[in-house]
């Protein structure tokens, strides 16, 4: 993906919620980069990422904004359940 989703100004559950639709949508192994502000998201979405298999390759914060690049897994533990 080119463009950060950006989840700013958001609260949780909302940059988690989001940030897994995005990546449902993307290609397996792509690299999304989310953007967030709430202080909540640097638990929700590694953990999120973790449930579904994605790898957080990196987390920064300055100034309470928080950027992860998450990379989408090959397949998800979800896409076996329905």
């Amino acid at each position: 993906m080119d463009e950060p989703l950006d989840l700013r100004n958001l609260k949780c559950p909302l940059p988690a919620l989001l940030a897994k639709k995005a990546l449902a949508k993307a290609a397996p192994g792509a690299l999304l980069v989310v953007l967030a502000d709430d202080p909540l998201a640097v638990v929700d979405i590694p953990h999120m990422c973790h449930s579904e298999g994605h790898a957080v390759e990196d987390v920064t914060t300055t100034d309470g904004q928080h950027r992860f690049r998450i990379r989408r897994a090959e397949t998800t533990a979800a896409a076996g359940a329905g």
